[in-house]
């Protein structure tokens, strides 16, 4: 005895399956949303300085060479851990004059190296930009990226 699909039958295949993968999409999305707001965002430590850094870093682009949590170019090392990487956790004041140097200092003009191009960031932008690295640095990144040197 053959049984075949009926056009209605199929009809409501379609339906209840379109339905059904509507809701678990739904809930997925609403479990994301809940997890960056809860636990994945240091929104406790978020600061105007870090509102401003996050300004300065869309401004003048950097994700077009760095990444950023994984999203961005590969032409320049992640940020995203880069206050772990110069010591920002054990040397806080060390790590961000650091980071003032290197950009005050770019490009470097060293031979056969990829060249950051200076932005000429006032004192108060890079400032910011610390900030915001910093802060980059205390959410949950979900072992990423996967070794130190980013």
């Amino acid at each position: 005895m053959a049984e075949r699909l009926t056009k209605s039958a199929a009809r409501n295949v379609f339906y209840g399956g379109s339905a059904f993968f509507f809701a678990i999409f739904l809930g997925l999305t609403a479990h994301s949303h809940y997890y960056m707001v809860t636990t994945s965002t240091n929104a406790a430590t978020l600061s105007d300085g870090v509102a401003r850094g996050k300004h300065v870093w869309e401004r003048n682009s950097c994700i077009n060479c760095h990444t950023l949590l994984g999203e961005g170019a590969y032409f320049a090392p992640e940020v995203g851990n880069v206050w772990d990487r110069w010591g920002g956790k054990e040397d806080p004041a060390a790590a961000r004059e650091m980071l003032k140097s290197w950009m005050q200092s770019q490009p470097s003009g060293a031979p056969g190296r990829r060249q950051m191009p200076q932005f000429n960031l006032s004192d108060q932008e890079l400032n910011d930009l610390a900030d915001f690295l910093q802060w980059a640095d205390t959410i949950k990144r979900q072992d990423w990226p996967p070794n130190k040197a980013g």
